[in-house]
């Protein structure tokens, strides 16, 4: 897990200052040491978090053996020993992971990325050919941002603010991304903030050559549905869940898990403990109440004897952490475990390097309640229009009950689960709020029907996986120089998912139905009785700290903040009562107040 940079132009060599800058500002992502390439038409920067060979012959930027190939990675290529066995002609100087990517890239060049598992962003710069060839893993878990400067250069970089440091780009706002986060609470996943910084959509390919720019999808997300019955898909769901975990807990440094005692991580949990005796985990906790979670870790790690760290949630100093995070966040997300994921990071980096999560379970085995709530609504079925507009217009007079209120509101579960589920502002009220740009909608790699509600976890796989999810745990993962895994985005796991018949994942009263029935041996019976919790935050409760109250009257009820360059001041006071949408606003306020000195 590193940090990658990259300047493609004529005179490159002449770039020394801009890529270095480049690399020093994320030196977070890397702390190991830092190095540099530099060619002709090409410089190439590194950031690196040593995990697997630790050795001199780990370090990139690497050459391939006949010096034509130059790459920089960020990620891991799990499996990588199965993968090199495969290509054993080639003379390996050392034991990464990173120099099986150019043993295979001189076998098949560019079509070496429909063999490759993993997360990764890497780029290859092909000295012969004088082309750069970069990619991005399948679902969006590292990231790749590249942009065109000032002079023509093509910049690419692991995260936006390696771009802006090195002075080529001067960033533009992008109003109708701050109208999307404003809905979803992140930015669109396939975007940045900024009009000139652009985002390599996951499963995607970047090819230069000749100034010319061309992204490629390289994998989509599979449509078709297994044939297995539910005892056949059982047994595959497990053995396919075991390898996955087990090639995830290779590394030449300390591995943990996230616990949290709910069903995903606990699961991770059992089946690593197989592989991994005394692991250490790491679960965030409250002191009390519904969201109080340390219980049921416990009985995980009583269990398999883990070596088990509590980080207890004092509920306090959210002002101080929340400002923390947004020293290094380079876009708004409202997400508000935000927080705590970057102080159980924080605590996971005093002594591990790698850290296995739980997370997208819910996303691949239908976890989320409204998953449930959708399908019920599809079975008593939507309104037409004419019976539509009618119950709308009564609602306005008498009660109609919430559950009429969606079935004459949204047209079907597509419509609701995009304009009505994690939707924070409606458009008339972003609208109001001083912004009239068209909020963006979003490309999906297939086409949601909504006849099969495995299109909802697609959606889900698709945009907020991507958007929020990923992005979370890569920053604050990152920037506390941890490498999160996520054993549940193994490929070959994931695909086996995605295509199992929704009625195997969740119905009107049952979710996680195949995890339940292949996993729950694995847990106590009191965690197999639980529903999601995920890293709950109560939003509401931190607005009672002081400090954080004197942030928010300091950033949203000052008019000289820079927020209200792009939003209407008497609007935003009026949403300061609504919680998550206050929230919403002091995130973005905060963003804004950080970033204008290069917004100016």
């Amino acid at each position: 897990m590193c940090g990658i940079a990259g300047i493609i132009t004529p005179n490159a060599r002449n770039y020394t200052s801009e890529i270095k800058k480049m690399t020093d500002v994320i030196a977070y992502r890397g702390p190991d040491s830092a190095d540099h390439e530099f060619f002709d038409h090409a410089a190439l920067g590194h950031r690196r978090l040593s995990i697997i060979d630790l050795s001199e012959n780990g370090k990139q930027p690497m050459f391939s053996s006949t010096k034509n190939e130059c790459i920089v990675l960020n990620g891991e290529i799990y499996g990588y020993l199965d993968i090199k066995s495969q290509y054993s002609d080639y003379p390996y100087k050392g034991g990464s992971d990173t120099e099986v990517i150019l043993a295979m890239y001189q076998k098949k060049q560019e079509n070496l990325i429909h063999e490759l598992p993993g997360m990764f962003a890497f780029a290859i710069w092909d000295e012969k050919k004088q082309e750069l060839f970069c990619a991005r893993d399948r679902f969006g878990e590292k990231p790749f941002y590249y942009a065109t400067g000032k002079n023509g250069e093509f910049i690419f970089a692991s995260e936006i603010k390696q771009i802006i440091a090195s002075g080529l780009v001067k960033p533009e706002i992008d109003k109708a991304q701050i109208a999307y986060y404003l809905k979803n609470g992140y930015i669109h996943p396939h975007k940045t903030i900024y009009k000139n910084i652009f985002n390599l959509k996951p499963a995607h390919t970047l090819t230069l050559k000749n100034g010319k720019i061309e992204t490629q999808p390289y994998w989509t997300i599979p449509t078709e549905t297994s044939q297995l019955s539910l005892e056949e898909s059982i047994e595959k769901f497990r053995y396919l869940l075991d390898n996955a975990v087990k090639k995830q807990l290779v590394a030449d440094v300390p591995v943990g898990s996230f616990l949290s005692g709910g069903l995903d991580s606990s699961t991770i949990v059992a089946v690593a403990s197989k592989y991994k005796k005394n692991l250490k985990t790491l679960v965030y906790g409250y002191e009390s109440g519904d969201l109080n979670e340390m219980p049921y870790a416990k009985a995980i790690a009583d269990k398999y004897e883990t070596d088990h760290h509590i980080l207890l949630d004092k509920k306090q100093k959210i002002s101080e952490t929340l400002q923390e995070v947004y020293s290094y966040m380079d876009e708004p997300l409202m997400d508000s475990s935000l927080l705590p994921t970057h102080l159980i990071f924080k605590e996971a980096s005093k002594n591990l390097k790698v850290v296995l999560s739980g997370d997208v379970g819910d996303e691949l085995f239908g976890g989320y309640s409204f998953y449930r709530y959708n399908i019920d609504l599809s079975q008593k079925g939507f309104y037409p229009a004419y019976l539509s507009q009618m119950l709308l217009m009564a609602s306005k007079f008498k009660n109609i009950g919430t559950e009429r209120q969606h079935r004459a509101q949204y047209s079907d579960t597509i419509d609701f689960h995009q304009n009505k589920v994690r939707n924070y502002f409606s458009s008339a009220e972003i609208k109001n709020l001083g912004l009239t740009e068209n909020i963006p909608t979003q490309d999906f790699s297939f086409e949601p029907t909504g006849k099969d509600f495995n299109d909802l976890m697609r959606i889900d796989l698709e945009k907020y996986v991507p958007g929020n999810m990923l992005l979370k745990g890569d920053r604050t993962s990152m920037y506390n120089s941890v490498e999160v895994r996520i054993p549940f985005l193994d490929i070959d796991f994931a695909e086996f998912c995605i295509q199992l018949p929704w009625q195997y994942k969740v119905n009107k009263t049952e979710d996680k139905i195949i995890l339940r029935k292949a996993c729950s041996q694995m847990w106590t019976e009191e965690i197999a009785k639980r529903g999601k919790n995920g890293f709950a935050a109560s939003v509401n409760e931190w607005f009672k700290e002081t400090e954080l109250q004197e942030l928010s009257i300091n950033l949203l009820e000052n008019r000289e903040s820079f927020i209200f360059n792009y939003l209407d001041f008497n609007e935003v006071k009026k949403k300061l009562n609504q919680q998550l949408q206050h929230w919403s606003l002091l995130v973005l306020a905060l963003w804004f107040e950080n970033n204008k000195k290069i917004l100016n």
